[in-house]
């Protein structure tokens, strides 16, 4: 379905990505979820391509194509499979991060390996005490020398045990300085005092969450991301652009998911009609069918507004509450057309299961919904 935000190009990257993603990644889709491996070899075919972080600049290993090309390409791959999509997001997120905030003698080779799907990047941020209150990190790292060390955990980190390197975010400053008293470091994942572990996940298996654990973890300080005491407010600012592709990711599986619905019931008959001759069928399939297209046109709106340098902090909120929710819900409307065929381990439970973690992780409805309201009324007229 064309839209006033996919020209000819991007329709051709789009197509292109699409016959990828049917011939590689598709296939081994049920099977990841039960080896809960991410195929190396498949990321590093994708980075070949040119299929991980293409809005990136060329001295950076991307291309320069902008944030839409990123999201076309991004779900792409999640209707075939959301774990290795992940692929695609973490890239984006973190190579943003390291492009605009760290260290060229630092930041260029890691953004190389990146694009080139020689490494995969996590972002740390979360933490025991709780998640949504990012702002109240209590990871503690302290300046020695030329050096900062680390100490403390970080938990439901998104491939926590698979990632090369990760970004994380730890206290500077007092815990009273709140958002203000945060620096974010890059940690390649070697480094000693670093352990790591790994939760056996409802979904997302292939990519998975864990825990990472720092023990006087060293890094130069050439590793931070951004100034002292400010990385938080600094690098948060790289969400909006993960948030925008986090609604692509989870409404291209309820995409697929209609698509497949739409044709079962069109042939599955029953009293000697099609089940989609029934209102009570083909009526809620419309309907989400609608909103699916309206939420893909928010989400492109989006990264539209963030290649053209415009405020976009609203949108992308919108982006990351509607369409994770509205994902989930659509495909549990598909799991049911399907009947008892449905509800059996298979493409439909999993990416049921893969689109619901999603409600929590990368910020939650209420803090998104609270972003807008800010947005709308002003940060004074809506503090917590």
């Amino acid at each position: 379905m064309r839209n006033p935000y996919i020209n000819d190009d991007l329709q051709a990257l789009s197509d292109h990505t699409r016959r990828f993603a049917d011939k590689r990644v598709a296939p081994g889709f049920l099977e990841r979820d039960q080896t809960r491996v991410l195929d190396r070899q498949l990321m590093r075919e994708m980075g070949a391509m040119g299929l991980i972080a293409p809005e990136l600049a060329e001295a950076h290993g991307g291309q320069g194509l902008g944030c839409l090309a990123a999201g076309v390409i991004h779900e792409e791959i999640a209707r075939a499979d959301l774990s290795i999509s992940y692929i695609n997001l973490l890239a984006s997120l973190n190579g943003q991060i390291l492009s605009d905030h760290g260290q060229p003698e630092v930041a260029s080779p890691w953004l190389k390996k990146l694009t080139a799907g020689e490494a995969l990047l996590a972002i740390a941020l979360t933490e025991p005490r709780g998640g949504s209150d990012a702002a109240n990190l209590r990871l503690r790292v302290e300046r020695v020398s030329n050096d900062y060390v680390i100490n403390g955990e970080k938990t439901s980190i998104s491939a926590a045990d698979q990632a090369d390197a990760v970004v994380v975010f730890g206290r500077t400053g007092s815990i009273d300085s709140g958002a203000h008293g945060v620096t974010a470091l890059l940690v390649p994942t070697d480094v000693p005092g670093l352990t790591r572990s790994r939760f056996d996940c409802h979904g997302q298996r292939a990519i998975g969450r864990g825990s990472l654990f720092f023990e006087n973890v060293r890094v130069p300080m050439n590793h931070r991301l951004g100034d002292e005491n400010k990385g938080f407010v600094q690098v948060m600012q790289g969400f909006d652009f993960s948030r925008a592709l986090i609604g692509l990711q989870v409404l291209a599986v309820a995409r697929v998911a209609l698509e497949e619905t739409w044709a079962y019931v069109a042939q599955r008959e029953a009293f000697g009609k099609p089940l989609s001759a029934f209102q009570g069928v083909s009526h809620p399939l419309a309907d989400f069918d609608t909103q699916v297209v309206a939420a893909r046109l928010l989400c492109l709106q989006a990264l539209w507004l963030k290649d053209q340098g415009l405020p976009h902090t609203s949108e992308a909120a919108m982006c990351k509450w509607w369409g994770p929710k509205l994902a989930y819900d659509v495909v549990h409307q598909c799991l049911l057309m399907f009947g008892h065929g449905g509800y059996d381990h298979g493409v439909m439970e999993q990416r049921l299961r893969d689109v619901l973690g999603f409600q929590i992780g990368d910020g939650t409805a209420q803090i998104m919904k609270t972003i807008v309201a800010r947005d709308r009324a002003g940060r004074q007229a809506v503090p917590n």
